[in-house]
């Protein structure tokens, strides 16, 4: 049952509750929803934002610290997209802080939440992009799961996938052809790979996660993917450099 389903069963609860204090019935539950938008800001409420300000002061101080330069504008896209990139990329980056050398990396499209700023790069900017309670991940593959789940991906449209992978799909959603490391996926090999916990599950379609073994899923709030995110920008930062990532052919539609 969702939020807004238990709001509503809640709220029927109570009316039905006071009705048999005081007579009354239920005569039908409404709902709407209120679009919170740049329309609000329009005419502020100065005593609303002089209520607020205290609390403004303690959430930018928490999420203003700038953690890195980016050098452009980025975003996450179907079939590729320069954040998507990123983030998967990332991953891979981090496995060496838990003695792990993945084959390639995954991150899921639905777990990228907003765009990459140009410039500097905020804790909240990275909040932003990875809000949900995602730990790290590293699981075995086949080679014929790694297949079958490079097909799921396929059938959406495309994930974000680390730098060694090369992915052809067709516009009808199929895998056409797919190499890690310059080589064809052989199905008779195993594969290592990390990922985010939420898709060991099978989560967004990509149910050939469920069969990975020798799986290493720290769960400490440490290992949240903000952090190896934020991580990473800090370390660019430390060698006096910026983020980068580019569009480059890691997933494409086969040509007509």
């Amino acid at each position: 049952m969702d939020r807004k389903t238990t709001l509503t069963a809640a709220l029927a609860a109570l009316l039905l509750t006071g009705a048999c204090k005081t007579h009354y019935q239920l005569a039908g539950v409404q709902r709407s929803r209120i679009l919170i938008d740049a329309r609000y800001d329009r005419d502020p409420d100065a005593g609303a934002a002089e209520f607020l300000k205290p609390y403004k002061h303690q959430v930018d101080s928490v999420m203003g610290p700038v953690v890195g330069r980016s050098t452009h504008y980025m975003t996450a896209q179907r079939p590729e997209g320069d954040l998507s990139n990123l983030l998967a990329d990332i991953l891979v980056w981090g496995a060496k802080d838990y003695g792990e050398t993945p084959d390639f990396g995954v991150y899921n499209m639905g777990g990228v939440r907003a765009d990459l700023p140009k410039g500097d790069v905020t804790y909240g900017d990275v909040l932003d992009i990875a809000p949900f309670e995602n730990k790290i991940a590293f699981g075995t593959l086949s080679g014929a799961d790694v297949l079958q789940l490079f097909e799921q991906m396929a059938s959406v449209g495309g994930e974000a996938v680390s730098h060694s992978v090369r992915m052809v799909i067709s516009n009808d959603g199929h895998l056409v052809s797919a190499t890690i490391n310059g080589e064809p996926v052989d199905p008779n090999r195993d594969y290592r790979v990390t990922t985010i916990d939420y898709l060991l599950g099978g989560a967004d379609k990509m149910e050939a996660f469920k069969r990975c073994r020798d799986i290493n899923s720290p769960q400490e709030a440490s290992n949240n993917s903000r952090f190896i995110i934020m991580n990473y920008f800090r370390e660019m930062s430390r060698q006096g450099r910026e983020v980068t990532s580019k569009v480059e052919g890691r997933v494409r539609r086969a040509t007509p």
